[in-house]
């Protein structure tokens, strides 16, 4: 069997799920697949799902600011079981409600696996074929590989969201945001709490000097920052993990219970066979043109994660470019994102966010600017709950 689409969708996540509607509200004929659960990163395996676990987090920290200040949260904790029910009674409907609502927008939907046949071809599993006149590559990203032996002892932030129980002793590996957001939670909800980082400086994509106050309250709830190491060999012994890792201070040995990976991710388009279309792609996407169709294969687009874009990998950035490759396809026309201002932030307690350019990259421009420095300890708004 057969299936010809004006647009075929690789991933129903934020950047396809937009575009498949667009284009399909445009009186195409459109296709959707992926052999994950539908709805993505964001609202599945990332964004959502972790501050739905965060609220849990942000009631035991509002209590400790407000303690001696009228609070008496003796007694007060975290019930992982219960908070991680409380996620997936948000997460268990997501799929449902996104392929409805594409179904209603006139859109197929597919489910499994595909991988490329030639330039314009897809093979399903069980050898359905779909061609498309367009296609949309937008299959987000994962971890990254670890070349350290034993790294696949390791769990990644897919698995961390779906912990039964939460262990004592949690070490994450990688400064970045997987790491500080989940490292945030699990100290609040009990875990003796440990970050691992190669280099110094943790967060790169933020302010510097407000990275040291985050690590500073990271430091204050309890959480060991480890910088300047590099894990060697994790092991499984007596009594939990054991990762061997080198820094300044020479070679030492880190125990924990549970050991996550937060040392970045990559495009997740390995297995979909893009040689044999002709697709020319890296490790970080689809090698593409500003206005993000393939520089190789004409009737190839990617967006989000799985492009290698100007764009950071955050779901607003996602959501543009699909919304922005689906009209490229539609006209025929050559537009290219505006990425200029997009907000970021890394969902700690407190957040630490950014938007536009940072001290560095300004100077890099050969930019005329003042830098400016607010305490804002002394707020109404910061005074009210607390907050130092």
């Amino acid at each position: 069997m057969s299936i010809s689409k004006d647009l075929i969708v690789i991933g129903a996540g934020m950047a396809g799920i937009g575009a498949a509607k667009k284009c399909a509200a445009a009186g195409w004929s459109v296709a959707i697949v992926d052999e994950l659960p539908y709805g993505g990163t964001c609202a599945l395996r990332g964004c959502d799902p972790k501050k739905m676990l965060r609220r849990g987090a942000e009631i035991i920290d509002a209590a400790a600011l407000m303690r001696s200040r009228g609070i008496k949260s003796g007694g007060l904790a975290i019930d992982w079981s219960e908070l991680m029910a409380h996620k997936r009674s948000f997460t268990d409907h997501v799929p449902e409600k996104m392929e409805a609502g594409l179904k209603k927008n006139g859109v197929e939907t597919l489910h499994g696996h595909v991988r490329f046949i030639n330039e314009n071809t897809l093979e399903l599993d069980g050898g359905e074929q779909v061609q498309g006149r367009h296609i949309l590559i937008a299959t987000g990203a994962k971890a990254r590989p670890l070349g350290f032996k034993g790294a696949e002892l390791m769990i990644d932030s897919t698995a961390f969201l779906e912990l039964e129980q939460l262990p004592a002793r949690i070490l994450f590996i990688g400064g970045g945001f997987i790491s500080f957001e989940f490292a945030h939670i699990a100290a609040r909800a009990g875990s003796a709490v440990t970050i691992l980082h190669h280099s110094e400086r943790m967060l790169r994509r933020f302010d510097p000097d407000l990275v040291s106050l985050l690590v500073e309250r990271s430091r204050a709830i309890g959480i060991e920052i480890i910088t300047s190491s590099e894990p060697q060999f994790l092991a499984a012994g007596q009594g939990g993990l054991k990762l061997s890792v080198t820094g300044p201070g020479g070679q030492r040995q880190l125990d924990a219970d549970l050991v996550v990976h937060g040392a970045g991710r990559e495009a997740a388009i390995a297995s979909l066979d893009l040689p044999a279309a002709g697709i020319e792609a890296t490790r970080r996407g689809v090698t593409v043109h500003p206005h993000l169709q393939s520089i190789s294969n004409p009737a190839i687009f990617a967006a989000g994660d799985a492009a290698a874009s100007p764009g950071q990998p955050l779901t607003p950035v996602a959501v543009f470019e699909g919304k922005v490759a689906a009209s490229n396809m539609l006209k025929g026309s050559k537009k290219a994102p505006d990425y200029t201002g997009v907000p970021s932030a890394v969902f700690t307690i407190p957040e630490l966010v950014r938007v536009g350019l940072l001290e560095e990259e300004a100077e890099a421009r050969g930019l005329d600017f003042r830098v400016t420095h607010t305490d804002t300890s002394g707020w109404f708004s910061n005074r009210r709950i607390g907050e130092t």
